[in-house]
């Protein structure tokens, strides 16, 4: 009886010796991919692949790209910020490349509607409103229609759009001008300087 259970206390050993050896020994595999989004076709760039349980892992590239060794079994775990979270196991029948193509889905987060009034209470806004003094015109301050007030506006007013485009367009020739011979300089001709003393000299 005693031989007996010997027998067994041995074989159960080995059948744990065997277990664990098999366990560290589980076959390396290289797994490659692609990370895309929704309504992309270049790849998602900083994604996070990696294996919790062993500590490891990587980042997809600026094209999505990544590639990274794994075991088999091993459980693998995709994430990005504003993307829901996605996990991978690598099969036992995985060859030794593995490439697989991931495609995020956009994490939605919806917020509660919230109303923002300069108010703290109700009650203070009904107050406020009470209290105020509309005047019972039409709403428009006749000191603004004053006429030299309207004029200075007009001058100081920045270009439109029309205004804009014509500037633009008339701007355009001298651009392609330019692109072939320089500017020249009015002030730094000598004969202009010289016509200029003279009608000074004749007070034209």
């Amino acid at each position: 009886m005693r031989s007996i259970r010997l027998i067994l206390l041995f074989i159960l050993v080995f059948a744990v010796q065997g277990l664990v050896f098999g366990q560290s020994h589980k076959r390396v595999i290289q797994l490659s991919g692609v990370i895309l989004g929704e309504d992309s076709v270049s790849g998602v760039p900083g994604v996070h692949i990696y294996v919790p349980k062993a500590g490891r892992g990587t980042s997809s590239l600026r094209n999505g790209y990544f590639s990274m060794a794994v075991l088999v079994g091993d459980s693998v775990v995709i994430s990005a910020i504003g993307y829901a979270r996605q996990h991978w196991i690598i099969p036992e029948s995985a060859p030794e490349f593995y490439t697989v193509i991931v495609e995020m889905v956009t994490d939605v987060t919806y917020l509660k509607e919230v109303t923002i009034m300069p108010f703290p209470t109700e009650e203070v806004f009904k107050q406020a409103v009470l209290a105020l003094n509309l005047p019972m015109d039409n709403g428009i301050d006749q000191r603004n229609m004053n006429a030299e007030l309207l004029a200075l506006m007009m001058q100081t007013a920045p270009m439109d759009g029309n205004a804009n485009y014509r500037y633009y367009m008339d701007q355009y020739p001298n651009s392609i001008r330019d692109q072939y011979q320089p500017r020249t300089n009015p002030f730094l001709n000598p004969f202009n300087w010289a016509r200029f003393f003279r009608d000074l000299k004749q007070n034209k």
